[in-house]
């Protein structure tokens, strides 16, 4: 009984690892002229359409690393009970090692939900930034007039 009720608690402590994004990892800046009142505004107004944006994958990236860890958990404690002909020791052992495993590949794959939940949320909060008027990081457009070219190397082709 005190394996289970450590493991779960494992479980639990290694799901809160994963968080859902807090805020945006972007600068957005004021247009000209705007207030600072009416940006932070807007930025608060922003930051919950972005949070709301991003709702399910947060909650997928959570519930990969609780999952992972469970199953890794059960594999091992099948795997410890097979190995030395169904001991409770080999099967806490079994479990142990299974929970480690399992939490590392949960918290791999959460990793790249929550990377993705962050991406997504930065995107939902650039756009609500922009719509409203404000500054926000991008790339040249093509219409620039910007030449982006490799500098030359000096060689010129045969004709």
């Amino acid at each position: 009984m005190k394996r289970v009720v450590l493991t779960l608690a494992i479980v639990s402590v290694l799901a809160a690892c994963v968080s859902a994004p807090t805020g945006p990892t972007i600068a957005v800046m004021p247009r000209e002229g705007k207030p600072f009142e009416v940006f932070q505004q807007e930025d608060q107004q922003c930051r919950e359409f972005a949070t709301n944006a991003v709702k399910d994958t947060s909650n997928a990236a959570l519930k990969e690393g609780a999952t992972s860890a469970a199953i890794g958990a059960a594999l091992g404690a099948a795997a410890g009970a097979v190995i030395q002909g169904g001991s409770s020791q080999n099967i806490g052992t079994g479990a142990g090692v299974g929970l480690l495993g399992g939490a590392a590949i949960g918290a791999m794959n959460s990793a790249g939900k929550q990377n993705q939940a962050q991406t997504q949320y930065n995107i939902a909060y650039q756009q609500c930034m922009y719509s409203k008027g404000n500054q926000v990081p991008s790339y040249p457009g093509s219409g620039s007039g910007r030449n982006f070219n490799p500098p030359s190397s000096g060689f010129k082709p045969i004709q």
